[in-house]
């Protein structure tokens, strides 16, 4: 709701070139039974603006994927490796990292979890991009950070 009021609240003040990154992808992961965060919901929020027509009010971009040299510009490599190897089936034998990384209950090992982080890195790179660039006075990514943000 807040999101909604403050779009149309800027809208009617000015008009900001807002640049919106969504990725369909990115409602097909799932973090597991029991776990707050669902990534449909992104997929959600984004067909609600849809039919609200909201879109007609951004410029609308799928994020590229991050590079693993990318997600090191913000991560230590050992942190970008580790998502890239582990597993569900796998994760017993990183059981140190998880520790050291703090993933687990909050921070699930799931399924896809590397690409989900290269496309949600993706789109915070891009918007962030797009407002260093002075492109855009505002850039929304529902998938970058979450509730880390």
């Amino acid at each position: 709701f807040f999101f909604f009021f403050f779009f149309f609240a800027c809208v009617s003040m000015s008009k900001p070139r807002i640049s919106y990154f969504f990725d369909p992808d990115i409602g097909n992961f799932y973090y597991g039974q029991g776990h707050p965060m669902k990534p449909h919901r992104v997929k959600m929020t984004h067909n609600l603006g849809l039919n609200y027509g909201l879109y007609k009010k951004m410029q609308v971009f799928r994020p590229h994927r991050a590079s693993q040299d990318e997600m090191c510009t913000f991560h230590s490599e050992d942190y970008v490796d580790f998502l890239r190897r582990i597993k569900p089936e796998n994760s017993q034998e990183f059981s140190r990292q998880l520790s050291y990384f703090n993933v687990g209950e909050d921070c699930p090992v799931f399924d896809g979890l590397y690409d989900f982080c290269q496309i949600a890195g993706g789109g915070s790179i891009g918007g962030g991009i797009k407002l260093n660039h002075n492109k855009s006075d505002i850039a929304i990514n529902w998938a970058g950070g979450l509730h880390h943000a």
